[in-house]
């Protein structure tokens, strides 16, 4: 042993078991051990020696020493012994740190010095144990009732406080239970508000479409017969008009046709937030399609120092989609574009994107541009960026707001890019596929929002052979029940049943647990939940995101 050796006591009868015992006290107290601790090194000891002694055995050796950290205690005893001291070395592996019977007729014990503890030296803690007296079996019995009062006393403490610290934790316990049951409440409070909120803004967005859909069809019968006096006025068979009336008359007219598109304008917004809009789809040739676009838009060039190109590969190159909602779209872009760029040119190209399987159209021109903080309020409702150009160039605000409903009626996207000063370039992409064998035979929708429900249906005409709905998780079960989908698309945040809870009832039935799920959400970076494929976010979502998504999730699911 590397130890420094402290001193050695054996034992040969019972009064020896009181010396071992007070000397490993001592020892223990000069090395800075606490009471307690020296209460165990005492207690450890005498267990060994007392199980060695009843059994008759004698010659019992123990060597205490200093090992760093710690208080080693070797015990060695007759082999005739060994087999009586499981006991006691069961005592001590509760008291001591460390406690070593591996090898027969030997124990080595080990209690650890606190890394406070002021131990005396080597030496001086020597001279203090041999020139301690021997206590006497009473002493010992003193010293051994005084211990045990002290650790009753300081178990008394530790359970007064105990009491104490139990007290406190049911005084948190019950007010944090106040404080949720409070915050339930007032959770339940603000659900049934936002439910009413909801409601009221339904209502709202229902009369609003209603008068925007009457004012239009009410606007349109007096346009209409303006045009129509117009053209008696100004065709053949009429009584010839002087050249200023001639003039003023046309000038009624283009007024009259203005409005007129501006009211259809309205009336397609209307429909489109209802998701009443729905493109009449037929084969478009895009070839021609741009080319009327270049012939029709040359004139509204606003200065001659602007040119308006048109990038096109070379036909047969068509599409399926909604030839008049398609004209509009690009024709609200050409303008804008065309309104505000002074110098430069304004270039419309078409092209295929294979991957996303879409049509990209996209309009680039070399205008003023718009600052970064405008890029998506032009697409509100009579928004325009403030500034000097809306003096010189005069419009309602509607163009973009019109063109990206429309877009999202075909199953489309419009975004902006531009930088102030060199130009805007904006980017319509359609779908272009069209599938003879839907890739999913039925996929159900279940979300609250009754105009997201209509958008992904738009997206997944053609991709889907049956698109189920559901407002609600109740619904989303039964409809799911009644034809499991070959896929899911659900909301979490519905009311009533959620989107959690769908998922659990769906893990618990055997004939909807391997039915895959997308989860849609407001927030896209919601963590995704075990059971779902992915997570997508409602804004902005894109048909060839969507569909990308779908595809993996059905092919995980085959694998």
């Amino acid at each position: 042993m590397r130890a420094a050796q402290l001193t050695t006591v054996t034992v040969a009868g019972e009064q020896d078991v009181f010396a071992m015992r007070q000397v490993g006290r001592e020892v223990a107290a000069a090395l800075g051990m606490s009471q307690q601790d020296q209460i165990r090194v005492a207690t450890a000891l005498s267990e060994l020696g007392r199980e060695i002694v009843i059994e008759g055995a004698s010659g019992m050796v123990v060597a205490f020493a200093l090992d760093f950290d710690d208080l080693v205690m070797e015990v060695s005893f007759p082999d005739a012994a060994a087999r009586h001291v499981a006991e006691g070395v069961t005592m001590a592996g509760r008291l001591m740190d460390v406690v070593d019977a591996g090898e027969r007729g030997r124990v080595v014990l080990r209690k650890r010095l606190p890394a406070s503890a002021s131990a005396q030296s080597v030496a001086q803690i020597r001279t203090k144990v041999n020139a301690m007296a021997p206590s006497s079996a009473l002493d010992e019995l003193r010293q051994q009732n005084h211990e045990l009062a002290s650790t009753l006393e300081a178990v008394r403490q530790l359970n007064a406080e105990l009491e104490e610290t139990n007290q406190g934790v049911m005084a948190l316990y019950n007010q944090l239970s106040a404080e949720l049951e409070e915050t339930n409440r007032g959770v339940v409070a603000l659900y049934a508000e936002l439910d009413e909120k909801s409601m009221q803004l339904r209502e709202a967005s229902d009369a609003k479409n209603r008068f925007w859909a009457t004012v239009s069809h009410e606007l349109r019968t007096p346009l209409n017969s303006i045009i129509g006096l117009v053209r008696l006025l100004t065709g053949p068979g009429g009584d010839p008009l002087g050249e200023e009336q001639a003039r003023q008359v046309e000038l009624i007219g283009s007024s009259a046709e203005t409005l007129l598109t501006l009211v259809s304008e309205l009336l397609d917004i209307g429909k489109a937030e209802s998701g009443r809009l729905d493109p009449q789809v037929t084969t478009v040739d895009l070839v021609a399609l741009a080319e009327r676009l270049r012939m029709t838009m040359g004139p509204a060039q606003s200065t001659d120092q602007v040119t308006l190109r048109v990038v096109v590969p070379p036909p047969p190159f068509t599409m399926p989609a909604d030839e008049a909602m398609l004209t509009r779209i690009l024709r609200n872009l050409l303008a804008n574009s065309l309104k505000f760029t002074q110098e430069g040119e304004v270039v419309l190209e078409v092209a295929h994107d294979p991957a996303a399987g879409e049509t990209v159209f996209t309009v680039a021109d070399t205008g003023i541009g718009i600052p970064a903080e405008h890029l998506e309020r032009v697409f509100e409702e009579f928004y325009q960026v403030p500034g000097p150009a809306q003096t010189r160039a005069k419009g309602t605000g509607l163009g973009l707001a019109y063109a990206r409903r429309l877009a999202e009626a075909m199953g489309g996207t419009l975004t902006l890019a531009s930088t102030p000063g060199e130009g805007t370039t904006a980017v319509l992409r359609l779908p272009y596929e069209s599938h003879d064998v839907p890739v999913a035979q039925r996929i159900l929708v279940a979300d609250d929002d009754e105009n997201f429900r209509a958008g992904v249906r738009r997206m997944l005409t053609g991709f889907a052979a049956h698109i189920d709905e559901a407002p609600d998780g109740a619904a989303a079960l039964a409809a799911m029940a009644a034809a499991p989908p070959d896929l899911a698309l659900l909301d979490l945040l519905m009311p009533g049943l959620d989107g959690t809870a769908v998922l659990q009832r769906m893990a618990d039935d055997e004939r909807l647990r391997n039915v895959p799920v997308i989860i849609v959400t407001l927030a896209q970076a919601h963590r995704r939940p075990e059971r779902a494929e992915a997570v997508l976010g409602k804004q902005g979502l894109r048909r060839d995101v969507l569909l990308n998504a779908i595809r993996q999730a059905l092919g995980s699911r085959d694998e």
